[in-house]
């Protein structure tokens, strides 16, 4: 019985995916649940399990794009599996019936000749090399992905001593999507950024003190994403202009607090969301952060989680920026930018001391924030930020810490 495998949606909204890569090779035996290809939505990058067992034929090469719906793999689950490394049992009968439908049975290895599969297909094309300068080792003279990974590009005279070599590898669906979101911003938006610096030594005491206790107790360490967190819900609470977006000719306002958190994930930034954070606590936020991290790193994450989102923040502090203007993530009118934390110069109580300062800054939408909102917001940031003990915690350290 042959299976057709067709494209689950992978959320509302999304009619077309694209092959980004395949995990198996066309012929091979695949089990049931087993991973055999990553597909690109204009949102996130999913895994397409194998629906049953049985030899996998490929409907749909790597870069292809296919509608939601579409059959792009089928599977016999009526072959035999192979033992150990023997290759792929069929009948003869579906054998001829395949060949016959293209060329006489005689003909076959000359036709195959030069083919590659879609693997060694990419691989070639990465290198630079035509299928036809490669010697397939396959059945029938295929071309494998481990022919590809061999294969070498003939050399022509130098130019110069060094490498000169380019590569040509088309952008992912969600690449391009975002590369098409970033330039709309700076199109359809009026986007701004102020800036400010706060102190970052009382954090630093109150983690100093009691990360070791609150790591022990909730599993999870007391990092710098639960206090900015909570220090930007209570802004949004202050400034809810901030905490809006407009459609059409409405102001849309939120009276929840739905932050977006912009993680590095194997196939490049994601943002996925902390819903309802104003309901969270330090343990809460802290918890949630790994969660979704460690969901994005291991390419597990949903459409679902990374929809939505009233305000964004981005740590490019962790990659070592000093200082950036973060761009918006549409439709949100605002996204604040953590940056790496120095030992500078700074007066307290009238005395230069060393402090460990951050620079931070707000990206917002002109359109609905204006000066007065923005800076104002930023300023109460900065302002929880450095008296988290009041602003924060409500005086009451244990209590809040779950301590």
């Amino acid at each position: 019985m042959i299976l057709e495998m067709k494209v689950p949606s992978p959320g509302e909204s999304i009619t077309e995916v694209e092959i980004a890569t395949w995990l198996v090779e066309d012929g091979d035996y695949v089990e049931k649940d087993q991973p055999i290809a990553e597909v690109d939505s204009d949102k996130a990058t999913l895994e397409l399990p194998a629906e049953e067992s049985g030899i996998i034929t490929f409907k749909a090469e790597e870069g292809d794009a296919v509608a939601v719906g579409a059959v792009v793999c089928l599977i016999d689950m009526d072959a035999t599996k192979p033992e150990g490394d023997a290759a792929p049992v069929k009948t003869e009968a579906k054998d001829t019936v395949k060949v016959e439908a293209s060329t006489p049975k005689k003909d076959t290895k000359t036709y195959a000749t030069g083919t590659a599969s879609p693997a060694a297909k990419k691989i070639l094309a990465e290198k630079g090399i035509e299928t036809t300068a490669v010697s397939g080792t396959g059945k029938a003279g295929r071309i494998t992905k481990n022919d590809a990974q061999n294969a070498t590009p003939s050399m022509g005279t130098p130019t110069s001593g060094g490498s000169r070599g380019t590569s040509r590898k088309k952008m992912s669906m969600l690449r391009r999507k975002v590369s098409q979101r970033l330039v709309a911003v700076k199109s359809e938006t009026a986007m701004l950024t102020t800036f400010n610096e706060v102190n970052m030594q009382p954090i630093f005491d109150l983690r100093s003190q009691y990360k070791e206790d609150f790591k022990a107790k909730h599993g999870v360490g007391l990092g710098f994403m639960s206090f900015f967190t909570l220090a930007i819900v209570r802004a949004l609470k202050l400034y809810p202009d901030v905490n809006s977006m407009i459609d059409g000719d409405f102001q849309i306002k939120n009276d929840f607090q739905d932050i977006s958190i912009a993680v590095s994930g194997p196939k490049g930034l994601m943002v996925p969301v902390i819903r309802n954070a104003e309901n969270l606590s330090f343990r809460g936020v802290e918890s949630e952060v790994k969660r979704l991290a460690l969901r994005a790193r291991d390419g597990q994450i949903t459409v679902d989680e990374m929809t939505g989102g009233t305000f964004t923040i981005t740590n490019g502090g962790v990659f070592g920026s000093m200082l950036s203007t973060p761009i918006l993530n549409p439709p949100q009118s605002g996204i604040l930018g953590m940056h790496n934390i120095v030992n500078r110069p700074m007066a307290v109580n009238g005395e230069v001391v060393i402090q460990p300062i951050m620079y931070v800054a707000l990206s917002y939408d002109h359109r609905v924030i204006d000066g007065r909102e923005s800076v104002g917001f930023l300023v109460a940031v900065k302002e929880a930020l450095e008296n988290p003990t009041e602003l924060l915690m409500d005086n009451n350290l244990l209590k809040a810490l779950e301590l």
